[in-house]
């Protein structure tokens, strides 16, 4: 997330509100996280909770009541939010911000389309900031490294995937011509939505083929898709392995707040002074 400064002088409501929502390194700066947390967590549970059958029946007026309350809650917070930073837009426009708006936004749409406060279960993005309280940015190097690997990766994978699209066409269109609308592959879409369950060794079992022939094609299906399962797996741990060592070799990450610096060579970081070790 972008580092945001307060909009407010020093002393301010502005620059004290800043102070508890964004400073997760005072006092009551990680109490307004860990009860944020709590209430996330509090909302999801009734959302879930709504869901059921039998706790709608027995306490849906109580769930909906602790929805609107929480929603009321994390309402006032983007609010307040938007008002101690010094670019509101710019961070409306974060991650952050947009799964802050994402989060509120669910109650109110569902006045209008029905069961759409079910969306609310999006706000268990925002326990992201649980790597904040409990001090685990140092995390956020590896996370760095993972995301250089799948962007390394992308198109190895790109000419996987359309192999296997090409494999999955191919292969409906045959079982339609093998097998026909008497055994439910009424349409090649419907032959192609079998070789994807088939491939993927999901096996619904909805349509399955009845000839020998068909049998037969549909084993090779079966054996071809326990090996490309592991394609892709293979793909993304040798761009891994070769992003954790350009990273050794580039770059030092530091232990304590995750800064990422492109000096191997040097003995602190240049956020907090952390020594790397």
């Amino acid at each position: 997330m972008a580092n945001f400064d307060s909009a407010g002088p020093e002393g301010s409501a502005r620059a004290r509100t800043y102070e508890v929502i964004f400073g997760h390194d005072t006092p009551a700066g990680k109490a307004f996280d860990v009860l944020l947390i709590l209430a996330i967590v509090g909302s999801i549970a009734t959302v879930m909770l709504e869901s059921v059958q039998g706790w709608q029946d027995d306490h849906a007026r109580l769930l909906r009541s602790l929805e609107w309350v929480f929603t009321a809650l994390f309402t006032v917070e983007y609010g307040l939010r938007l008002w101690c930073v010094d670019r509101p837009r710019a961070y409306a426009l974060s991650f952050f911000g947009v799964i802050d708006l994402a989060a509120v936004s669910p109650t109110y749409l569902a006045l209008l389309v029905p069961g759409g406060q079910v969306l609310a279960v999006v706000r268990i993005l925002r326990v992201m900031r649980v790597f904040r309280v409990l001090k685990l940015a140092r995390y956020t190097g590896e996370a760095s490294v993972l995301a250089a690997a799948l962007r390394a990766a992308r198109y190895k994978i790109s000419v996987f995937l359309l192999a296997v699209l090409s494999t999955v066409v191919i292969v409906g269109a045959v079982m339609y011509m093998i097998e026909g609308p008497a055994t439910g592959f009424t349409s090649i879409p419907r032959g192609v939505y079998w070789a994807v369950v088939t491939l993927t060794t999901v096996g619904y079992g909805d349509i399955t083929p009845s000839s020998p022939f068909g049998q037969a094609v549909a084993s090779l299906v079966m054996i071809l898709g326990y090996g490309i399962i592991a394609v892709p797996t293979g793909i993304v741990t040798a761009e891994l392995t070769a992003a954790r060592m350009r990273a050794g070799d580039e770059t030092s990450v530091c232990k304590q707040c995750g800064h990422i610096s492109s000096d191997s060579a040097a003995a602190f970081c240049s956020r907090c002074a952390a020594p790397f070790q």
